[in-house]
């Protein structure tokens, strides 16, 4: 199901990206973001901020189009509502697209969620409206998955879509994958160094085993030169004995 849901994301900013290339002027880009922000199944939005199209939009009258936009890439209801002022007034659709994402951001830091937190954050007025809502704008549409628990008055989450990064975030992440890049090379290095004494360390090992060995085979030589010896000097001391009873 997550690959699916990621899928229908990848082509959806595929269908947004394309009619953004196609379009020139500010009143078109600027319907194309309301339509964007509007679309029920479209969570990700970073993307499009990045669009060379929708930079004609910086200078004009639809200029807080882009804040919009930006506003759904990274931010929450409660943001939109700390800087109304500034931005357009969002139509119903947005609102409530606003809300799902206002979700999928609470959800990033803790999975038990507070009704009374959902409330305040979603601007909801009761817990059946707040349970509505959470049923059938962010569990049905699959963004969420979770259990609604009405003793304890909050809602357990169990999977949250990811949101798009902000670029503090990208670049927290791009210095954590840093480190634990240097980190990943110094143990490497580590560990060859470690295999390289191993090998030196069995090289060693392999010539002492030999040099044992040669000496194991010297020592049975001697030992049997000796033995020869002493059998040669054994049977030579009796013929010498037998001579001399001869001559007795």
């Amino acid at each position: 199901m997550a690959m699916d849901a990621e899928r229908r994301q990848a082509e959806l900013i595929g269908q947004f990206s394309a009619q953004a290339a196609a379009l020139s002027s500010a009143p078109q880009l600027a319907a194309l973001v309301l339509e964007a922000t509007s679309h029920p199944a479209l969570f990700a939005f970073s993307e499009l901020l990045t669009l060379p199209a929708l930079s004609k939009l910086a200078g004009t009258q639809y200029a807080s189009s882009l804040d919009v936009l930006r506003l759904f890439a990274y931010g929450t209801l409660k943001d939109y509502k700390s800087n109304s002022g500034s931005l357009p007034a969002l139509l119903p659709d947005q609102i409530r697209k606003l809300k799902q994402l206002s979700v999928l951001t609470l959800a990033e830091s803790t999975k038990i969620l507070p009704y009374d937190q959902l409330m305040q954050e979603l601007d909801v007025s009761n817990v059946r409206e707040l349970e509505d809502f959470l049923i059938n704008e962010c569990m049905y549409s699959g963004i969420v998955r979770g259990k609604l628990d009405q003793l304890r008055r909050c809602f357990e989450v169990q999977f949250a879509a990811g949101r798009d990064l902000t670029p503090d975030q990208l670049n927290n992440m791009i210095d954590t994958l840093s480190d634990w890049l240097g980190t990943s090379d110094s143990l490497l290095h580590q560990i060859q160094e470690k295999i390289k004494w191993a090998d030196t360390m069995s090289e060693v090992n392999k010539k002492h085993q030999k040099e044992f060995e040669d000496r194991v085979e010297e020592a049975k030589k001697s030992i049997k030169k000796l033995n020869n010896l002493s059998r040669q000097t054994m049977t030579y001391g009796g013929m010498t004995t037998f001579s001399l009873n001869l001559e007795e």
